[in-house]
């Protein structure tokens, strides 16, 4: 196991990040993971995994390898997206530890737009945790803090007695998240923010990338950011009636071309948004190719 600058982010290599948590990174680096998912181990002797990962038989062993003469407690998943709870199933038929966390995923009714293939639907908790909810093993405990917004099933979990916060794909310092309807939902994510914002955490762990860190002054750069977005998307219908893709070439300019799908999903989340505080309105049809109006 090594011991470096957590903000370094080496795949497959168990590495000590603060006194009480330890982190192993997926090997599934991409546009849209970063380097790989960031699973950690909390504690010491009696443990909990927080987001196994994806599917794949090296990081398995890679985990096995890795609470090797300590028990684990615990499986924690803050939510259903493949490349944090695929691999949940396996690692408790491997290890014997219950799965706890994020509930399973429900689809919603109405449009296949979004990110709903990239949930887990084999997921299969053993209990589900909510709004306060708490786990204690050993000397640590982890408490849920429901994160709706860019998965509708999203947790965040609170290191308690240490000023830590698992933030999952809700914050993260590398990027912003994709909120993807018709799981994700923009006015969730935002009233999640507002929420993790009022709280005083210090530290983040995220699902992918290095800790956010100064969790307050970074999460209200992550609401403006998000209201500057709203008001360039509005700036945009001033002009005229267009679609998601006409906005999301003006507003995403500066955005890697492999990510515009995603910036398209975000912007509809927006434009949802909208059209329910009645700010936009939009033609019949799929929500992707239609064109909205400013009211």
């Amino acid at each position: 196991m090594s011991t470096s600058n957590p903000d370094d982010a080496p795949s497959g290599v168990l590495t000590r990040v603060a006194p009480r948590l330890r982190r192993l990174i997926a090997p599934n680096p991409s546009a849209f993971t970063f380097t790989g998912t960031c699973g950690y181990i909390v504690g010491e002797g009696d443990v909990a995994i927080v987001d196994p990962g994806p599917d794949n038989d090296s990081h398995l062993a890679a985990w096995v390898d890795a609470v090797a003469g300590e028990r684990l407690a615990y499986i924690v998943v803050t939510h259903t997206h493949r490349d944090h709870s695929a691999l949940a199933g396996r690692l408790r038929v491997a290890t014997g530890a219950p799965i706890v966390g994020a509930r399973p995923h429900v689809p919603r009714p109405g449009s296949p737009v979004g990110l709903d293939s990239s949930h887990d639907l084999a997921y299969a908790p053993d209990a589900v945790m909510a709004e306060g909810d708490r786990i204690d093993f050993g000397g640590a405990a982890l408490t849920a803090i429901a994160t709706p917004g860019h998965a509708a099933n999203h947790l965040a979990f609170v290191l308690e007695g240490e000023n830590a916060l698992f933030s999952g794909d809700h914050v993260m310092a590398w990027s912003t998240s994709v909120v993807a309807p018709p799981d994700g939902s923009m006015s969730d994510y935002m009233a999640s923010l507002e929420k993790l914002r009022a709280r005083d955490e210090e530290i983040y762990w995220p699902g992918h990338g290095g800790p956010v860190r100064d969790p307050r002054r970074y999460v209200r750069g992550l609401i403006g950011h998000r209201r500057q977005r709203e008001a360039s998307i509005l700036t945009r219908l001033e002009a005229g009636p267009t679609t998601i893709p006409e906005i999301v070439a003006r507003v995403y300019s500066g955005v890697d071309p492999r990510l515009h799908g995603a910036a398209g999903l975000s912007t509809l989340a927006h434009l949802d948004d909208l059209v329910t505080r009645g700010l936009v309105t939009r033609d019949d049809g799929p929500p992707l190719v239609v064109a909205y109006r400013r009211v």
